[in-house]
């Protein structure tokens, strides 16, 4: 897709997600075979239900019929939000991924695992988990120190209900 297709469909496309109050996070126009799959990701602070989801993707689908932004062939619209280990790449996706374990590739070399504890608008802290019995530790990111970012998925994570429960037994 070019730039500019890009650039028009983002135009045309983010006014209607934000009035559905989510963040347009990304647009790609992929080929599937002879299908072409427009693919929407949109996101907020407190996440996106199925209903919002439904709800953005019908007026984004009728927007683009009446413009025809995506000409005459046809194509398919997937709305969606993004998966459970993606990137983090603005502030907000920072601050939305507070609590959770994430993977970082620092600007520096190497990399580093931890939590994000809390963001600011310089960088974040984060703890560290302890190693063979260690405790945790503490540090601090700014966000010219990280590279890249992404979240990690948790199974067995406890939650701090949880926790709580645990320390009172």
């Amino acid at each position: 897709m070019s730039t500019t297709q890009s650039e028009r469909l983002r135009e045309l496309l983010e006014p209607l997600v934000t009035s559905q109050g989510l963040d347009l996070e990304e647009i790609a126009v992929d080929s599937v075979g002879r299908k072409r799959v427009l693919r929407v990701v949109v996101d907020s602070d407190s996440g996106a239900d199925l209903d919002a989801i439904a709800d953005v993707s019908r007026a984004l689908s009728a927007k683009l019929d009446e413009t025809n932004a995506m000409g005459e062939d046809a194509y398919d619209l997937e709305v969606g939000t993004p998966g459970a280990e993606r990137p983090l790449t603005e502030h907000r996706h920072f601050v939305r991924a507070t609590d959770r374990l994430v993977k970082f590739q620092l600007t520096e070399g190497g990399e580093l695992v931890g939590r994000i504890l809390t963001v600011d608008d310089e960088g974040l802290d984060v703890e560290v988990p302890g190693v063979k019995g260690r405790k945790a530790t503490h540090r601090r990111l700014a966000f010219p120190e990280i590279d890249k970012a992404r979240v990690q998925v948790e199974f067995n994570r406890k939650d701090k209900k949880d926790k709580k429960e645990e320390e009172e037994a």
